[in-house]
């Protein structure tokens, strides 16, 4: 009877094991080897996005361009008018305002908080130690009945009306796979400061070789990838902010 109850202690502990013992490297290691290979994500310099947004029942085309360097680009059909949401070429972050449909930059604050995002293509947890960044891992979660490995991503700090914020986000990855399914950071500013801004991910499909979530939920407006493209051609002046079409406005 001992020797039964001792082996039953030691199959339990080698079945609790690999769930519990798990790194917070090794579940980073594992989720970018699972999706494509870690020297495979390193190599990528570019994707496109062609996706639709579930804005309340209204279905709006969205394109997003990323790069390596830290480019961005997001633009939306509304209605069919095509318009960029934001810009940002490295150095200058403009928008689109929507009642005079006009290019915007974005103040110097919120221009250098982007700065600071610059080196988190294709995603912030790459070789994370080399950014300078921090990682975590926390208790096991159940996220809507998935066993999750919860880690906390610890970047640099951002500035809000001029004071220095922790910028944490948690990542929830699924024990069986080891892709996020859920990320979670605090609402720094405006009427949902101090709330949670939660991003869900799902309907996980390969691209080249790489694998990507095709659905998403991001504070509760639905995303659906369309397409995706990786290091498609891109050309540097579809990030610039438009200097030309102010001078032509001003000059009428």
């Amino acid at each position: 009877m001992k020797t039964i109850k001792t082996l039953f202690i030691v199959l339990l502990i080698l079945v609790l094991t690999p769930l519990n013992a798990q790194t917070a490297d090794e579940i980073i290691n594992n989720y970018f080897e699972n999706t494509g290979g870690i020297s495979n994500w390193e190599k990528l310099g570019g994707i496109k996005m062609e996706a639709e947004a579930d804005a309340q029942g209204m279905i709006i085309p969205v394109t997003i361009f990323q790069t390596k360097d830290g480019k961005q680009l997001f633009k939306i059909n509304l209605q069919g008018q095509e318009m960029t949401q934001f810009s940002f070429d490295g150095e200058v972050l403009w928008t689109t305002n929507f009642m005079t449909m006009a290019p915007e930059k974005s103040d110097q604050e919120t221009t250098d908080n982007m700065k600071k995002q610059m080196k988190d293509f294709p995603s912030a947890l790459l070789n994370y130690k080399d950014k300078g960044y921090s990682v975590e891992k926390l208790e096991n979660e159940t996220i809507e009945g998935t066993e999750t490995f919860k880690l906390m991503l610890t970047q640099d700090p951002l500035t809000v009306n001029g004071t220095e914020v922790a910028n944490v986000t948690y990542y929830y990855f699924e024990t069986e796979n080891f892709v996020p399914i859920v990320t979670e950071s605090k609402i720094q500013q405006g009427p949902m400061k101090g709330q949670m801004n939660k991003t869900t991910f799902s309907d996980y499909e390969e691209v080249d070789g790489l694998y990507f979530p095709f659905s998403m939920n991001m504070g509760g407006q639905g995303i659906s990838i369309k397409n995706i493209t990786l290091n498609p051609e891109i050309s540097m002046d579809m990030f610039a902010f438009p200097e030309a079409a102010i001078i032509t406005e001003e000059g009428k």
